[in-house]
């Protein structure tokens, strides 16, 4: 099955940890959308610039620091996510309060270290 995963904050710098998931979540099959602050593609993938309301996401792993996700919360709370993955530097008490009062499981875990672990 397939968990569907936004990578929000997600860029084209190979030295970015966005960068190094989407190459991740593509060689292991995931289906990946990616919202970014510059249009580009990783793997394929199309960095878009703008909030679409994708259907069916599973995860949303972030990779935008707490100041940045402000903009984001309520596109992120719509999309209606299983789980949000803080990874280190995104937690975010606001946005985790957000999610657990609309029944999204929420880990501060690494997404790499997931994929790499087989816990994704």
């Amino acid at each position: 099955m397939s968990k569907k995963t936004l990578v929000l904050g997600a860029s084209a710098k190979p030295g970015r940890f966005s960068f190094l998931a989407i190459k991740k979540l593509v060689e292991k099959g995931v289906d990946v959308v990616a919202l970014g602050s510059k249009e580009d593609t990783v793997d394929g993938i199309q960095i878009v610039t703008y909030p679409i309301l994708y259907p069916d996401i599973h995860t949303v792993t972030l990779y935008l620091n707490p100041r940045n996700q402000k903009q984001y919360l309520d596109y992120i709370i719509q999309l209606k996510p299983k789980r949000i993955i803080f990874n280190p530097g995104t937690e975010n008490q606001e946005l985790f309060a957000l999610a657990k009062e609309n029944g999204i499981e929420t880990l501060y875990e690494c997404t790499l270290v997931m994929l790499s672990t087989g816990q994704y």
